[in-house]
């Protein structure tokens, strides 16, 4: 008998996920953008608004790691159940940076520029150390634990 999708177990690879990094990189972007708003003419709250997108995003990627570090470390993680918490997470966050959007227009459109902006940057920032893994060479095997042998490895030995 098989397993329904709904219920069958989570498998989530590790990512280079690092949210100091991202912190930094949102902190300067912000800047520049309140910088260049402030130059452009009376646009500085345009570059506020942007920042509080950006934090947003990291916000809903912290998140992100936190439940999926939660789910997965129950004996029995299931798919419904991370379904459910991001489907909430993305509700709430989508909820608040259309709110500032609407409240606040026009400069508060800024919010959904960052967090597309954000979205852009936490896909390269993941996705670029593992292309570039990749690219050198490396076995990347996302089920190994660090440290452990893989089975190519001890079949070599033979």
């Amino acid at each position: 008998m098989t397993t329904p999708a709904q219920d069958a177990p989570l498998v989530f690879p590790s990512v280079a996920f690092r949210p100091v990094r991202l912190l930094a990189v949102c902190a300067v972007l912000t800047a520049l953008v309140v910088i260049a708003a402030a130059t452009a003419g009376p646009y500085i709250m345009f570059g506020v608004f942007f920042g509080i997108g950006l934090a947003l995003g990291l916000l809903n990627a912290v998140l992100v790691q936190r439940s999926v570090e939660s789910i997965t470390a129950s004996d029995h993680p299931l798919k419904r159940k991370m379904a459910l918490n991001s489907a909430t997470r993305l509700l709430v966050i989508s909820v608040v940076g259309l709110t500032i959007a609407i409240l606040f227009r026009p400069m508060g459109l800024g919010v959904l520029f960052g967090l597309a902006l954000f979205q852009v940057l936490l896909v390269l920032s993941t996705a670029l150390p593992v292309w570039k893994k990749i690219r050198t060479g490396d076995d990347v095997d996302v089920n190994a634990t660090p440290g452990a042998a893989s089975s190519a490895d001890e079949a070599s030995k033979d």
